[in-house]
């Protein structure tokens, strides 16, 4: 046997060494416990910078994801906040699963998130997490994020509207017209613009759909003119 193979057998058995040993994990205590273990290592993974406890925080994404009740989806929002981009991917990734599943107890834990103001990193992912959702739909949900304080936030939830092409948050857009406050686009090479500016993208957008849309519509048929009685012109009356 060479030591190619001898190495990707060994890279099996611990792929099925960890799949028994989360397994183990998941059944060895209540859903209560489970969240109370993963909550306190996640605040501990949270305050370390490095690699090691990003992958942690993957795994534990994963974990919390399989656990049912509110606590694991607060542990997915916390992972979200993480400044590494990758966690944060694979946290909303985590998120997405649980809210296809159960979408209330997400739904809930983030209008907490937005009464209380939170402002970390999740809340500028969170609107393009849920833009994947489609039943139930989550575009009231989403359209909160607009009344949000923090430019960033509200710059994410314009984003994501648009790239879910749902006209129904044009009327909370418009409130938004002539926003002085700035945010940094990475797309545009860091280019600072205005909230007023990227809300009038977003509308013309939608203006332009609205337009396409119409333009290929079918005409619709026109009703036959009717006689005095009722009776189709050009029809034989009885």
């Amino acid at each position: 046997m060479s030591n190619a193979q001898k190495n990707l057998d060994s890279l099996f058995a611990a792929d099925r060494a960890l799949r028994g040993a989360e397994r183990t994990f998941l059944d060895s205590t209540s859903p209560a416990e489970l969240t109370q273990t993963l909550a306190k290592a996640t605040k501990s993974a949270m305050k370390d910078e490095s690699e090691e406890s990003e992958m942690v925080l993957v795994r534990i994404a994963d974990l919390a994801a399989q656990v049912e009740g509110p606590g694991s989806v607060s542990i997915l929002l916390d992972i979200l906040d993480h400044e590494s981009t990758s966690v944060r991917a694979e946290a909303g990734e985590a998120l997405l699963d649980v809210a296809y599943e159960r979408f209330k107890e997400v739904a809930l834990a983030i209008e907490k998130a937005l009464d209380e103001k939170r402002d970390g990193l999740s809340m500028e992912e969170l609107p393009y997490v849920l833009i994947q959702i489609h039943d139930p739909d989550p575009m009231p949900l989403i359209a909160r994020f607009l009344a949000h304080p923090k430019a960033e936030i509200v710059a994410s939830a314009v984003e994501a509207i648009v790239e879910r092409a749902d006209p129904s948050a044009v009327p909370q857009l418009k409130k938004l017209r002539g926003d002085r406050r700035e945010v940094t686009m990475p797309e545009l090479e860091d280019e600072k613009v205005t909230l007023g500016d990227l809300v009038e993208d977003a509308l013309a957008f939608f203006e332009e759909a609205m337009a396409e849309a119409e333009e290929e519509a079918p005409p619709e048929k026109a009703p036959a003119a009717r006689g005095p009685a009722g009776n189709e012109r050009g029809g034989r009356r009885r």
